[in-house]
């Protein structure tokens, strides 16, 4: 019998038009043979993108970044691209990917196994390094095969990230706390305190918590959320989900864009909240309430619909082309650590997995996908330029999260596989995870004291030998803000 793929490339080759048979044959998601094959298509067509695993190429980037001109996508964007083919291995059974993935998540790691890599620092973004991480974490919690012995582990690295970001340095006193955007203070955008970033740090708390049972991970994965609601990050009327704000306005300066990954990063951290602490129902309302809020922001006709790009001009940047993905992959999780929410859940999953395949039809395989699901055709990326990895990464979730129901849910410690480590990231650091305390004043003033002393010196020269790299991250942040501030809603 005639394999898919060469049923389609004695087409190509005898010049036959593919689209109506690569709809019929590569497409259909009524059984779970059916999603397991058309998932197993898309998989395939987005490792096509990809040149990580190619000799010469970096193990774990798309290609890119902008400005080298190798492509069009940014460091964190990789690491969300292992996250979606670890699921891809967990809901159908495929390993294929395996491999590649293990070899991308611990080539980008970096010298101290906490998603700092050096090549990467001077444009790491909080949000960037906890995309890596959120991975990492999802590795754990789907025993999706271990490292070498001699390797960072998937737990230990979830760990050292949240570490890292835990610490004082990173979540300070401006604005009452959270994390800023970005990493180094002489990036665009360090001033800025943002809802991703914080949103992500939430996330991995709160699967820490479930999967370890240490409540100092849970403690603060609480008071984020309680940060996000008090500064008013999560609207406290209608539990939309903005952008951020600027410490120098004391984050009061709230820019108003919703992007989907918000809301969607925040629900799937409270179910596990909800999980972890049996039930509660606190986290059981907040589930519900921004879960409610969600959909009638993201969604159409129950099909996902990214709406403060997909219907503004300029259109949606690279990074929000790949946000419907994790949001899909992460609500159907949700059904599996917050069951009340499954009836509500499923039926959007459907929708939007159907209405994704219908216009994966384009040039030049057939089977082609694009951004707009809710018009039933594809579109070109050449007509609006977008690009195509995130558009493939969503209809991969879109298809492959069908099968949830037959994954099994996430584990915690006494069923998973992988090694932790609670003082990951942080040396010398005393047994245990430990309770951080907050910045004081005397603090502050030494930090500042040795941060001038280290800096006039050895920075100006370091600042030097990163220009260029610098210079392509502050690229990338303006991009950003520019973003940011050309979609403010009223």
């Amino acid at each position: 019998m005639l394999s898919i793929d060469l049923i389609l490339t004695v087409m190509l080759l005898l010049g036959a038009a593919p689209t109506s048979v690569a709809q019929s044959v590569y497409y259909k998601v009524d059984t779970s043979d059916e999603i397991r094959e058309s998932s197993r298509t898309l998989a395939y067509d987005l490792m096509s993108i990809y040149k990580g695993n190619q000799s010469g190429q970096v193990p774990g980037m798309l290609p890119g970044p902008p400005a080298s001109g190798t492509g069009d996508y940014y460091w964190w964007e990789g690491g969300a691209m292992m996250g979606a083919y670890i699921d891809y291995w967990h809901l159908t059974g495929d390993p294929s990917y395996n491999n590649v993935v293990t070899q991308g998540m611990l080539f980008q790691a970096g010298d101290n196994n906490d998603y700092q890599p050096r090549n990467q620092t001077i444009g790491l973004g909080n949000d960037d390094q906890g995309f890596w991480a959120m991975s990492a974490m999802l590795a754990a919690e789907t025993r999706f095969p271990n490292p070498p012995e001699d390797a960072p582990q998937w737990l230990a690295l979830a760990q050292a990230v949240w570490n890292t970001q835990a610490e004082p340095s990173r979540w300070d006193d401006t604005c009452g706390g959270g994390l800023r955007w970005q990493r180094q203070f002489f990036n665009n955008g360090y001033n800025y305190k943002n809802a991703i970033a914080n949103g992500v740090f939430f996330n991995l708390g709160a699967r820490l918590a479930r999967y370890t049972g240490n409540d100092t991970y849970a403690q603060r994965a609480e008071q984020t959320w309680d940060w996000l609601w008090s500064v008013g990050y999560i609207d406290n009327q209608d539990w939309h989900v903005y952008d951020g704000g600027h410490v120098e306005h004391n984050c009061t300066d709230i820019n108003r864009l919703r992007m989907s990954y918000n809301p969607a990063v925040l629900v799937q951290g409270a179910a596990f909240m909800y999980n972890h602490t049996n039930g509660d129902e606190k986290w059981k309302y907040r589930v519900s309430t921004m879960l409610d809020s969600f959909f009638k922001q993201f969604f159409r006709d129950n099909v996902i619909f990214e709406t403060d790009c997909e219907t503004r001009d300029p259109p949606c940047t690279t990074d929000m082309l790949s946000f419907k993905g994790y949001c899909l992959r992460w609500l159907a999780v949700v059904t599996q650590v917050a069951p009340f929410t499954r009836d509500a859940i499923l039926p959007v999953l459907k929708a939007s997995a159907r209405a994704a395949v219908q216009q994966c039809t384009g040039e030049p395989t057939g089977r082609r996908c694009g951004f707009y699901w809710t018009g039933g055709r594809f579109v070109d990326p050449k007509v609006d330029n977008t690009t195509g990895a995130g558009e493939a990464m969503d209809a991969l979730a879109a298809v492959s999260s069908l099968l949830i129901d037959k994954a099994e849910a996430p584990v915690r410690a006494d069923r998973g596989t992988s090694k932790g480590d609670p003082n990951a990231g942080l040396p010398g650091a005393t047994a245990g995870t430990r309770r951080l305390k907050r910045i004081t004043g005397a603090d502050m003033f030494g930090a500042s004291i040795v941060t001038v002393l280290y800096a006039m010196g050895p920075m100006l020269l370091f600042l030097w030998i990163c220009v260029d790299e610098t210079r392509d991250a502050d690229k990338k942040k303006d991009v950003e803000v520019q973003q940011i501030t050309n979609s403010k809603v009223p």
